[in-house]
């Protein structure tokens, strides 16, 4: 009979721990602004946006608690959520249809990625659950050109920007640089 429960004990053993090695492991490197995905007896790396400045993405290991197909956000307008993993609370990695923000922070909190990708992500994490780590410091971007310092971190780094940028434009850089900065020709210093 000992050995009867002992098999039993060896077979039920090897049963979980077979079905806790198939969970999709998910790796967030905020500092890169990738993803890895190990899963399905496949790797994937894929460019992800986390947080933008003002906003925190949360660092540390998490399961995936639902999943939701299409998820509109109501704090934020309404905002689709294609493919939606939640794992801490509000927080969820998600499609996005903004793939030219991919690379680099972007997001007010989530993890976003190209819709295939989310859409395959979300299909391996269905099927075999998830084990997310999130870590890594988002990296601080400069401006691109033409969108007046948006990716900046503070309005003194993007006057710098402006300032890199428009040094040889003359005065209408100067008149930009200034409405950056809150500065107004007819009302003085803001």
């Amino acid at each position: 009979m000992r050995r009867m429960i002992g098999v039993w004990a060896l077979l039920c053993g090897s049963i979980c721990a077979g079905a806790a090695q198939a969970r999709v492991k998910i790796d967030v490197d905020l500092s890169s602004q990738t993803m890895r995905v190990n899963g399905d007896g496949a790797d994937y790396v894929w460019p992800i946006s986390t947080a933008r400045s003002g906003y925190a993405t949360p660092r540390g290991s998490y399961r995936a608690q639902r999943l939701e197909r299409m998820h509109y956000s109501r704090k934020y307008h309404m905002s689709p959520m294609p493919h939606s993993i939640f794992f801490a609370g509000g927080y969820a990695i998600h499609g996005t249809y903004a793939t030219g923000d991919l690379g680099r922070p972007a997001s007010h909190g989530c993890v976003r990625l190209a819709p295939g990708n989310a859409a395959l992500l979300f299909a391996l994490v269905k099927g075999q659950g998830a084990d997310i780590k999130i870590r890594g410091s988002a990296p601080v971007y400069a401006a691109r050109r033409g969108e007046g310092g948006r990716h900046a971190q503070s309005r003194h780094d993007r006057a710098k920007v402006a300032e890199a940028y428009y040094s040889t434009r003359g005065f209408r850089a100067q008149r930009i640089m200034d409405s950056w900065m809150g500065h107004n020709e007819w009302d003085g210093w803001n």
